[in-house]
């Protein structure tokens, strides 16, 4: 295993139109569009397979002495937690931001198994790498999913563990018809630029789009042109068959580390909820407003912030109602 740095370089590419301005299309490890910061790769054997996970690891001017690590949703990756990283590095913490195999600038690998234990060992192998045994742990949307799993699986890593508007709050599989690997796959094959803008702006923005979510929408769908995005495609599929197949909520009570669930309340994100006939059932899926006081109860000891009038990214839409509650969640020694 080995350890390798990359700077993220702008290359000359093809340009098509994506929304109202032409943007390249991004090959699919986003080798030629620019994170935040500079980009590091860890290198390891997984399912006989040599994989990269990329990450970024930045360290503040007067270091506090702690890591707080940021998991990304299954439609993002670690570049929209750009003003999350600025305002944890003013307080001191050291910031690991990885994105997961088969998303963002990580490999894409065929025939992988995804599962969120794999994912969370992934992860451990990353903080094992950089000689980080303590960590805050921070998960959005599929990364709530994931760090619930990472906590309950590496409780001594985890001093402190939140969830913002996390998935799997629900078991969809309850209500909603399965689709299958396969199924998925043809769909992700038809995903373009305007059909990813019409679910964001219904499910996750209440339709209030504002310009600065396009630049989401376009790393979700800048490599739809790419010739080898069927990689991607395959891999968005296998995630979403692991999201849906693999519920951690009924393991919430297990949960030995201090939590804290961030939740915007106008959230209705729910998988497979296009796939309800009845309207009814239908129409109760998604409800963050509930889902997360009942989450709260089946925490051991966790705290509850409501973000009313937020939907799904309150550390995008809502920025400073979302940071001031983390950040003293962080700081506070209970």
């Amino acid at each position: 295993m080995k350890r390798i740095v990359f700077l993220s370089v702008f290359l000359g590419v093809v340009l098509v139109t994506f929304g109202q301005t032409e943007r390249p299309v991004l090959d699919i490890t986003l080798a030629n569009y620019d994170y935040p910061y500079d980009v590091h790769y860890f290198e390891f054997n997984s399912q006989q397979q040599d994989v990269k996970m990329a990450y970024m690891d930045i360290h503040p001017e007067h270091p506090a002495g702690k890591t707080v690590v940021l998991l990304h949703g299954k439609n993002f990756n670690g570049a929209y937690w750009k003003t999350t990283i600025q305002a944890l590095l003013k307080e001191g913490y050291r910031v690991v931001v990885p994105d997961q195999v088969g998303f963002g600038k990580s490999s894409k690998p065929a025939g992988y198994q995804f599962t969120f234990q794999q994912l969370a060992q992934n992860t451990k192998a990353v903080l094992d790498d950089l000689n980080i045994d303590k960590i805050f742990l921070l998960g959005h949307s599929m990364g709530g999913m994931l760090a619930t799993r990472f906590a309950l699986m590496y409780p001594e890593t985890v001093e402190k563990l939140i969830l913002e508007n996390p998935i799997g709050l629900e078991d969809w599989k309850l209500v909603a018809p399965y689709m299958s690997i396969d199924e998925n796959y043809r769909k992700e094959l038809e995903v373009t630029y305007e059909t990813t803008k019409k679910y964001q702006l219904g499910f996750y923005y209440d339709n209030q789009w504002k310009p600065a979510y396009d630049e989401w929408v376009y790393l979700l769908t800048g490599w739809t042109k790419h010739p080898d995005y069927p990689r991607v495609a395959m891999n968005n599929a296998q995630t979403a068959d692991m999201i849906f197949t693999q519920p951690v909520l009924y393991e919430f009570p297990d949960i030995r580390v201090p939590t804290l669930l961030i939740i915007g309340t106008r959230d209705r994100t729910a998988i497979g909820k296009d796939r309800v006939k009845d309207e009814s059932v239908r129409e109760s899926m998604g409800q963050y407003q509930i889902l997360g006081k009942e989450a709260q109860k089946k925490i051991p000891g966790s705290q509850l912030v409501e973000l009313d009038n937020v939907g799904h990214l309150p550390h995008i839409e809502a920025f400073d109602r979302f940071i001031k509650p983390f950040i003293h969640f962080l700081n506070t020694n209970e």
